[in-house]
């Protein structure tokens, strides 16, 4: 029987992927492995997380990846950093570069061996911008955060869908599908109930990999379509 595996924000935690998806998981090619985003940043090893996704690609496996709000921070500071001008001999400050680097973007650099934001491997970043919004399955929505219900479409905000986290969901309006994301770490024990509960109207998966200081935190979850069964990995990063 083909699996259908949803991972969400892995944040710069290779090993723990890895072990993830070879220990536990064990998928074969006839399988899907959907990734809901968040894949750099905060953890050591950002790089070696889309290299090992892009093995997967280039090694067959039916691999779909969703953009997270930290890729887009990236690409857009990089962009910003591109474009900067100098004013009465001054050159302008990357504002949004500076939330990124605060919000992990700094691992993130040194997981690349950058010192200058402008020396971003090309290749990385174009990778990151061809990355998918959303993903609608037959009884399922994957998105990395959410969506915006209070419009008529609730797909046309894709902004939404990188950084919401407070929002009423209205299921009319996604065929009453069920939201899987990621986004905002919850406990192991509220992935749990969620998962479990028919009623639910959302799986939030994130139990937060890098926040292993945390009780009930710091692990990478990953949730099987069909049986709803999950796969809890625990840190090997930090």
């Amino acid at each position: 029987m083909r699996e259908h595996w949803v991972i969400p924000d892995i944040h710069g935690c290779a090993k723990t992927l890895r072990a993830l998806i070879e220990d536990l998981i064990q998928p074969s090619r006839h399988d899907r492995l959907y990734f809901l985003g968040d894949y750099i940043d905060r953890g050591p090893s950002s790089k070696e997380v889309i290299d090992y996704l892009i093995y997967l690609q280039k090694e067959e496996y039916n691999v779909r990846t969703l953009l997270g709000n930290h890729e887009d921070y990236l690409v857009k500071s990089y962009e910003e950093e591109l474009n900067l001008k100098k004013v009465l001999g001054i050159k302008q400050k990357n504002k949004k570069k500076k939330e990124w680097l605060f919000h992990g973007g700094k691992e993130t650099m040194e997981s690349f061996k950058l010192t200058d934001l402008k020396d971003f491997p090309p290749e990385y970043l174009e990778w990151m911008k061809n990355l998918e919004y959303y993903i609608e399955l037959e009884n399922f929505i994957l998105v990395h955060a959410g969506l915006n219900f209070n419009i008529k479409d609730p797909f046309e905000d894709k902004n939404a869908m990188l950084w919401v986290r407070d929002y009423e969901i209205d299921s009319k309006k996604i065929g009453n599908k069920k939201i899987i994301h990621g986004h905002v770490p919850v406990s192991l024990e509220f992935i749990d109930i969620s998962v479990k509960n028919n009623g639910y109207k959302f799986i939030d998966l994130d139990n937060g990999a890098y926040m292993t200081e945390r009780e009930g935190f710091g692990n990478l979850v990953a949730l099987e379509l069909t049986t709803m069964e999950y796969k809890v990995q625990y840190n090997l990063d930090f």
